[in-house]
């Protein structure tokens, strides 16, 4: 009976063994692109007609945190699910990129307001917006006396074809912690008053 009971035991020990997933293969399977994650990947960026506009390879790879508007929202729901080493090809469409291009974004300034050497059809101007934020323009037209610039994304518009490739994918950093706002200064003490001197006799 003994015997029995110790081969069952043998027996219960090696279905275990075989049938639990290895811890590793369990925490790559569980490392997939979801909300939350530092993602890091190679892209490269090409237009319609199979163009290279932008690529990653050859360089440092792009990371972001999935889930926080890093990305455009075409690409990146293409890449949630995906594991590391995953690779893909995706279109995404202009209205899941930056958009399609707004004719109200377009801006006719006097020509005396650009540098000469952004006076060319295709040259990127950097400014200030009304808040100090940087904003960028394209020279659209060269006219006699202004210049017609486009405040459109230079991707508005544009159907985009990305080839990526998941490198790797680790929990997001937790946000730096705020500093704690200086003490106020305590308020000066008012001075006491003088005693007021007798009266002279």
């Amino acid at each position: 009976m003994l015997a029995r009971l110790s081969s069952v035991a043998t027996f219960m020990a090696i279905f275990l063994l075989t049938s639990a997933p290895n811890a590793a293969e369990k925490t790559k399977e569980d490392r997939v692109v979801k909300n939350g994650q530092l993602i890091t990947l190679h892209y490269t960026l090409k237009d319609t007609d199979g163009k290279v506009i932008e690529t990653s390879k050859n360089k440092e790879p792009l990371k972001y945190v999935h889930g926080q508007r890093m990305m455009i929202p075409g690409l990146e729901k293409e890449l949630t699910g995906m594991k590391v080493g995953g690779e893909k090809s995706v279109t995404v469409k202009p209205e899941d990129a930056y958009g399609p291009v707004n004719k109200d974004a377009y801006q006719e300034i006097p020509k005396e307001k650009v540098p000469a050497s952004g006076l060319k059809v295709g040259a990127m101007l950097t400014g200030q917006g009304p808040q100090g934020q940087p904003i960028q323009a394209r020279v659209h037209q060269i006219k006699e006396k202004t210049v017609v610039l486009d405040f459109n994304h230079p991707m508005a518009g544009k159907t985009l074809n990305f080839d990526v490739e998941v490198v790797d994918i680790q929990p997001a950093p937790p946000p730096p912690a705020a500093k704690p706002a200086a003490p106020d200064k305590p308020a000066t003490p008012a001075q006491p008053a003088k005693p007021e001197e007798p009266a002279k006799k």
